[in-house]
Parts: C-alpha cells; sequence; structure tokens
C-alpha cells in the first residue's frame, strides 16, 4: 500500500479560516507529516477551500456554512497517519457530528477495475 485516503465528515463546529487552517496544521504536525505550502479561498457566504500541500501528500477542506458542513480529506503516505490527523481535526474543530472512512490507495494486490 501506497499511502492511506481518510475522508472525514463534520456537522456544525468551527467553519471559518481562522479556525481551519491552524487546526489542520498542528493535524499535519501530529500526524508526522511535513507542510509545503497552505492556500485558503473564502467564498460569498461564508464557504472556505483550503489545502495542505504536505510532502506526504495534503490535508483538504471544503465548507457549506448555510448546511453547517465540512468535508475534509487526508491523504498520507509514508509514516505519516492519517488517523491521528482525524482525531486531532475533530478536538480542533469540535463538530457536533463526524463520520470517517479510510481508504487504502496503491495496494499491488488488488485487481485493477476500470471505473
Amino acid at each position: 500500500m501506497i499511502g492511506r485516503h481518510l475522508i472525514l465528515e463534520h456537522w456544525g463546529g468551527l467553519l471559518t479560516a481562522a479556525a481551519l487552517e491552524p487546526a489542520m496544521r498542528q493535524a499535519a504536525e501530529l500526524a508526522g507529516a511535513t507542510v509545503l505550502s497552505a492556500h485558503f479561498h473564502p467564498f460569498e457566504g461564508g464557504g472556505i477551500t483550503g489545502v495542505l500541500l504536505l510532502a506526504e501528500s495534503h490535508i483538504t477542506v471544503h465548507t457549506w456554512p448555510e448546511y453547517g458542513y465540512a468535508a475534509l480529506d487526508v491523504f498520507m503516505c509514508g509514516d505519516a497517519d492519517v488517523v491521528v490527523a482525524a482525531d486531532a481535526l475533530d478536538a480542533a474543530l469540535t463538530p457536533e457530528r463526524s463520520s470517517r472512512r479510510i481508504l487504502p490507495r496503491g495496494q499491488r494486490n488488488q485487481a485493477s477495475q476500470p471505473a
């Protein structure tokens, strides 16, 4: 396996750029990842799209404040730990409810299937 991709959904909690960027940086650090760069773009209405580019891959967020919802993706390879990152994001952003799924990426023994 090359890496793990964790899909994290948050309902409620902190959805501002002021909360998201430091939470994502801390999550990356705690997971053992190296942040190379960050970009956060605010939209009219308060939504945000943000990305941390990591040496080990990325952490992204897309928010819809009108629904109280944030979609976060944590993809890491090597020794960086997506579960540690997700736990840190849950702790920092205090969602009322969250769910997560982990997808192994780049498994060599899986048969290829067309999309």
